[in-house]
């Protein structure tokens, strides 16, 4: 069907959120058994590593490594949180710099100051969110954005999303003392499409949405690297122990500007590919061959498709075997054995 639907459910044992637009999977969240990104843990500082420009600290589920360390020493306590998740055998990825975030506001301890999202233009609107942040976080050092998502959406619910986060904040930065201990829990799957994915066309938490859907039809088509491309061409996405390759062919299309298309029509899918797949790290693109002046082209529009995903992503370069690379976020874990 047409337009934007989010169906909440579960794949397998896990809760699992999808956003189907125009009956496509545009994106997928599945949770797992590691400890969720936004997750708050009371840590104790441990040992630091040399070379690495960090120190590891002890978390109730395990250790994790922090890379700002100025001003830390052995024993003390420090407030962290989840960035990402783990690779295999290596420790949790957190930072000292600890957000409160939620669908509207973003506290921001350490940053004082009230910032509404630049991508409301409209200068009333601003003028009453400011008004509306300042009155939430009267009397309090930590700073706020207003997101994106204030924009149409209803000011009382603006105003209690910015006093719940003020308060869970203020609560959690008091309890920077004591042994080591889980304060916030991340964020799963149905929270993140509700704090996210704001204003579907429709929103469907009925045990049945994924059936209803297309959500397992699409789920189960994840299970092929392959994803087509218009004109024939198609690429391959396939993750390796060490890093992500794509691979794009060209198909049957002989015509001489075919290579060019295939690669600007492979820069356009890779986000969702990737995103639905819950591939990050190092990712390598293996292009359909073509003349280097086409390369700045090419660029443009991945740098474009890249600019709407939702995963951080940089933009690294070329090869001199002459592949693209890209740096990928892990914020996301490939989908679990028995999902597809």
């Amino acid at each position: 069907m047409k337009g934007r639907v989010v169906a909440l459910g579960q794949l397998g044992e896990f809760e699992a959120a999808a956003l189907m637009e125009d009956g496509v999977l545009s994106d997928l969240l599945v949770d797992n058994d590691q400890p969720r990104p936004g997750t708050i843990y009371r840590a104790v500082i441990e040992r630091p590593v040399k070379g690495q420009g960090g120190l590891f600290v002890r978390t109730p589920d395990g250790n994790g490594f922090l890379r700002q360390v100025k001003g830390m020493s052995a024993g003390g306590t420090v407030l962290v949180q989840v960035t990402g998740y783990a690779e295999p055998g290596k420790a949790i990825p957190v930072t000292a710099k600890v957000l409160f975030k939620s669908r509207y506001a973003i506290v921001t301890p350490g940053a004082p100051g009230i910032n509404v999202s630049r991508a409301i233009h409209d200068d009333d609107l601003q003028d009453r969110l400011m008004l509306i942040g300042k009155d939430g976080m009267a009397g309090d050092d930590n700073g706020l954005i207003l997101r994106s998502a204030c924009a149409g959406a209803d000011e009382d619910a603006v105003a209690e999303d910015v006093a719940r986060m003020a308060e869970l904040a203020r609560a959690v930065m008091a309890d920077a003392n004591g042994k080591p201990e889980k304060l916030v829990e991340g964020p799963g799957p149905h929270e993140l499409a509700w704090r996210d994915w704001p204003e579907p066309e429709i929103w469907d938490e009925d045990g049945q949405a994924f059936e209803h859907h297309g959500v397992l039809d699409a789920v189960e088509a994840l299970a092929s690297p392959r994803e087509d491309l218009p004109g024939g061409a198609s690429l391959y996405v396939e993750p390796t122990r060490a890093l992500v390759a794509v691979d794009v062919n060209a198909g049957g299309d002989t015509s001489p500007a075919a290579s060019v298309k295939a690669n600007m029509a492979a820069a356009r899918a890779l986000p969702r590919a990737l995103r639905v797949r819950g591939l990050g790290g190092q990712v390598v693109l293996d292009l359909a061959p073509m003349p280097k002046k086409d390369r700045k082209t090419f660029e443009a529009a991945l740098r474009a498709a890249f600019r709407r995903d939702t995963v951080e992503t940089a933009l690294v370069g070329w090869t001199p075997l002459g592949h693209y690379e890209l740096q990928r976020k892990r914020d996301r874990l490939p989908l679990p054995k028995g999902v597809i």
